[in-house]
């Protein structure tokens, strides 16, 4: 263990860093911190009803196809955290890649992606905990403040220290293991009413709600991306994960391949099990998971499988804090951004980055505002969902042009070869595709009576998002610290 140590410091040394962050995270740790952000349970309850509504049964199909193509993306980020293994991922990667131009724009932008799919996470929890507690789903400002109440709740447990964080994921990781694989199991074996030939029909889906068979398909892949994204978090506590160059790859490729067949597991369960599918399909049932899994278990289970479905969003909660917290501090830590000083800061025994994950939070309570139209969940997973994939294509794109050019030849324990260039290219080609069609203005996933502005929403505020940086980059620079400070 100590041997590693030296080695994980001496890398973080070589990088231009010295340690500050506690290195307590083992392999299974570094994983639960992956599996709980990605959050199988968190990702298909969120988007089971639009994918049903808009495809019918066979939205499962598009569910399979992004599990594929996020696998490779997933590689790719391995082979860059083995080979950089500091907490800030993305923008680490990029800066040493491209340049701390790029750097800090791709930066920005997987701050606010990750701080709006964190508003999302905690505006979608908020229901469960009502019926957990309340027995009715909270609307309004009661749904906000719920939401709000669960940020800071992950906040205090994550200004604890990395051992209270460690214990929270871990029971997460089991809660996720019930909530998806266990239940899924079950459902498959005992309480299946259809026959697996179900899952090539539509049930009508596409023309009530107004799309074609392609464009439904289409608007269902956007909608599937938000189950896949996250696993990039176990590279964010490379800093505090022991022999970080060999255990960040393998946790970021497991996470993701072991979240993605309990999410198709479970989908695929849920919908063999629910009795009248064509209910679903027509958007007569709010939550079809619920009552599918209720009703094939019996009355007992309401409560318990309430109470694991909010152990898990607690989870991906302080997770997805962790790692947005230690985004924040890497960027910070350069002087990337206003108040790099507070936010770069280490605080108590814990030597945690408090002061990051407190201003992100707050910022992510603010997003909540929208939530308070309870028609907006469409708009808010694509939001979510549309700043991670453009991330995801900025890391990319960076990779495969250094690639290229010759400026990046892979040193890490994970090496590809030739091969990783051909994973590459696949992962671009996906992620250009994937993000124009997250992005594409549709009705469907506005709230109902939206009027135009709202629909293009994700394009405008990306757009108007990069404007601004555009401006800052060329006025404030900050980035110039980066280039002098630091070495790349």
């Amino acid at each position: 263990m100590t041997e590693h140590a030296g080695q994980n410091d001496t890398r973080l040394e070589e990088l231009g860093y010295r340690q500050q962050l506690r290195r307590g995270l083992g392999i299974w740790s570094t994983f639960s911190v992956g599996v709980t952000t990605v959050a199988p349970v968190v990702g298909l309850y969120a988007i089971f009803s639009l994918g049903s509504l808009l495809s019918g049964p066979a939205w499962l199909w598009m569910l399979l196809a992004s599990l594929a193509a996020q696998l490779l993306v997933a590689v790719v980020y391995a082979e860059l955290a083995s080979e950089f293994p500091v907490a800030g991922g993305p923008y680490q990667w990029v800066r040493r890649l491209i340049g701390p131009r790029a750097a800090w724009f791709t930066g920005v932008v997987y701050i606010s992606a990750v701080t709006a799919a964190l508003t999302t996470v905690a505006y979608l929890a908020a229901p469960w905990v009502g019926l957990l507690f309340t027995g009715s789903e909270p609307h309004g400002m009661t749904r906000y403040l719920i939401s709000a109440g669960l940020l800071v709740l992950a906040l205090a447990l994550n200004g604890s220290g990395v051992k209270i964080m460690r214990v929270v994921v871990i029971a997460g990781l089991g809660a996720e293991i019930v909530g998806s694989i266990v239940v899924g199991l079950v459902l498959l074996l005992f309480f299946r009413v259809h026959d697996f030939s179900v899952l090539f029909e539509t049930f009508g889906a596409p023309a009530s709600s107004g799309n074609s068979t392609g464009g439904a398909l289409l608007a269902t892949l956007a909608v599937c991306g938000w189950a896949f994204v996250g696993f990039d978090s176990s590279a964010s506590v490379a800093e505090e994960t022991k022999g970080a160059d060999a255990n960040v790859p393998r946790a970021i490729v497991r996470a993701t391949a072991v979240v993605g067949g309990a999410v198709v597991l479970v989908a695929v369960a849920v919908m063999l099990a629910t009795r009248d599918l064509a209910a679903v399909v027509h958007g007569e049932v709010a939550d079809p998971v619920t009552p599918t899994v209720i009703g094939s278990f019996g009355s007992w289970s309401e409560k318990p499988f309430l109470a694991v479905i909010v152990v898990t969003f607690l989870a991906c909660l302080v997770s997805m804090q962790a790692y947005l917290g230690r985004v924040s501090f890497g960027l910070a830590r350069d002087g990337m951004l206003p108040a790099s000083k507070k936010l770069a800061s280490v605080t108590g025994r814990g030597r945690v980055p408090l002061a990051a994950m407190a201003a992100t939070s707050a910022a992510a309570a603010a997003g909540l505002l929208l939530g308070l139209n309870d028609g907006a969940i469409g708009t808010m997973i694509t939001f979510g969902t549309g700043g991670l994939y453009i991330t995801f294509l900025l890391v990319v794109t960076a990779a495969l042009f250094a690639r290229l050019t010759g400026r990046w030849l892979p040193g890490g324990t994970l090496q590809l070869g030739r091969k990783g260039v051909v994973v590459n290219a696949l992962a671009f080609c996906w992620l250009a595709f994937e993000t124009v069609n997250i992005a594409w203005p549709r009705t469907i996933l506005a709230p109902p009576g939206a009027p135009a502005w709202q629909v293009w929403a994700v394009v405008w505020v990306f757009a108007a998002l990069a404007g601004l940086a555009g401006l800052y980059l060329a006025v404030v620079r900050p980035h110039l610290g980066a280039e002098t400070g630091r070495a790349s």
